[in-house]
């Protein structure tokens, strides 16, 4: 038996502790600053904001509490039935939560909201740490690698269907947790390659250069060709293979130029039949050569112009109307101050108006007149701004910092591969919400609506980081447990 009791309070992380429960204080400050109104419910009554986020402190202390108290293997031994249960749970909330502004994403048990999609995070941080914690486990097997998707997949398939876009985005910082593990840069890459080619189509989509050539999809055409040359070149830097491809771009080159000074030419096709030799070229010399990199660079170049095109379609048809809005303002293609635009404006305004002191504690003038709205909720960092100034905004940044830091060297140092990537989807998940919560609120991102951790008011929102947090935490002081 390991002595639990006699260790846990020794070998649990206060650093980690200490964070947690200075940001917790702050976020409930940043809740009454943005909440609180003098001729209603005082801050302790729990039936305005600031004393109901109390009850969700308080209730979250028992939570953390009761994981600590929890053996250290537990949630090693279970975390495939709590996936499979958190799932479930999910899967029931499509059919059964109410419409709330658009989306079917909350339980409602009498005066109780929940919303499971919360939970599902540690839920999957779990899977995904068992899974890979296996004996002979390797992420760089297609078998293991496409297992892993299948987890990620799953959550992130049914928040889709509860219609809350921005929950399902989170599953994405997974990806750091996968690439910190052995997953090839190149998917990496081709990530950041995805979100540049989204951005280009939708900023020059409707101009045209040189006739009847899009802007867009000619820069991104040429990016892509860019690309699988350069890879191409890294990957064995074979002259004979470096020759061929230069005379192909070289003839079609010339080929686009002397048809163009007959007929008007859309140059985004030559580039496109340009690829599609140089692809086809790549996996002919794959297959003689057993170079099957090759394969995957043709594969990245066909995938990428078929995302290219397929760009408008899911612009136009698949997302919502507010939607297509909020990146459209955020990438300045719209102009929309009193709509999509309305919130960023509003919280750009709150946040410069703080100046480096801030107004003061419940004095912030944007906040009290409402002109922010889900203040409290997904835009409570411009409260911080406005009462508190620069220097309590740097404060909060900092207090994220440093807990994103503590989280990979208590990740770093654990005995076991459950351990590590627990820890370190635990520090993803948190990276990824301070920086797509502080982007929205300062205009840097689309809007996409989700929490900053600790301080966005919500019971679900709370409960769900704190459970995250505290079972790295147990796992993490089960190292120094004695038998």
């Amino acid at each position: 038996m390991y002595n639990r009791d006699a260790n846990i309070w020794t070998s649990v992380d206060w650093i980690t502790i200490g964070l947690y429960v200075a940001m917790v204080a702050a976020g409930w400050l940043s809740i009454c600053g943005a909440s609180y109104e003098y001729d209603k419910a005082g801050l302790f009554d729990p039936s305005g904001r600031p004393g109901s986020q109390l009850i969700w402190i308080g209730t979250s202390f028992v939570i953390a509490f009761v994981i600590l108290m929890l053996d250290k293997d537990f949630f090693e031994t279970f975390s495939f039935p709590i996936f499979g249960l958190i799932i479930l749970v999910l899967i029931i909330t499509i059919f059964v939560a109410p419409d709330i502004k658009g989306s079917r994403s909350w339980l409602v048990m009498g005066p109780l909201r929940v919303q499971p999609a919360e939970f599902a995070k540690f839920a999957t941080a779990l899977a995904l740490a068992k899974f890979m914690s296996t004996y002979n486990f390797n992420l760089l097997t297609v078998r293991s690698f496409l297992t892993v998707c299948l987890l990620v997949s799953v959550p992130i398939g049914c928040i889709l269907l509860q219609k809350e876009t921005g929950s399902a985005l989170v599953y994405l910082a997974f990806a750091l947790m996968l690439y910190r593990e052995g997953m090839s840069g190149f998917i990496l890459v081709a990530t950041i390659c995805v979100v540049t080619f989204l951005v280009i189509v939708m900023k020059f989509g409707d101009d045209m250069v040189a006739g009847n050539t899009p802007a867009g999809e000619l820069i991104v055409s040429l990016l892509i060709l860019l690309i699988m040359i350069f890879m191409t070149y890294l990957i064995r830097r074979d002259r004979m293979v470096m020759r061929i491809i230069l005379y192909l771009v070289i003839l079609a080159s010339l080929s686009g130029f002397i048809v163009s000074l007959f007929i008007p030419v859309n140059f985004v096709w030559i580039i496109v039949g340009l690829i599609g030799v140089i692809a086809l070229f790549l996996i002919f010399t794959a297959v003689k050569n057993l170079i099957w990199r090759y394969v995957l660079i043709s594969l990245f170049s066909m995938l990428s112009l078929c995302f290219m095109y397929s760009v408008d379609y899911v612009f136009e048809d698949v997302l919502e109307y507010h939607q297509q809005m909020r990146i459209r303002v955020a990438l300045g293609l719209e102009d929309d101050p009193t709509g999509a635009g309305y919130n960023v404006n509003q919280s750009k305004i709150a946040i410069g108006s703080g100046g480096f002191l801030g107004k003061g504690f419940l004095n912030g003038t944007q906040t009290k007149l409402k002109y922010v709205p889900e203040q409290d909720t997904d835009f409570i960092f411009c409260t911080v701004g406005e009462e508190f100034g620069f220097w309590g905004s740097l404060l909060v940044l900092s207090l994220f910092g440093a807990l994103v830091i503590r989280l990979i060297i208590l990740s770093e140092r654990q005995d076991t591969a459950f351990g590590r990537v627990y820890g370190y989807s635990v520090a993803s998940i948190f990276f990824f919400h301070v920086l797509i919560n502080i982007g929205m609120v300062t205009g840097l991102t689309p809007v996409i609506g989700i929490p900053l951790p600790f301080f966005s008011y919500g019971g679900s929102s709370l409960w769900g980081f704190t459970i995250l947090l505290f079972i790295f935490l147990r796992t993490d002081a089960g190292r120094k447990e004695v038998r």
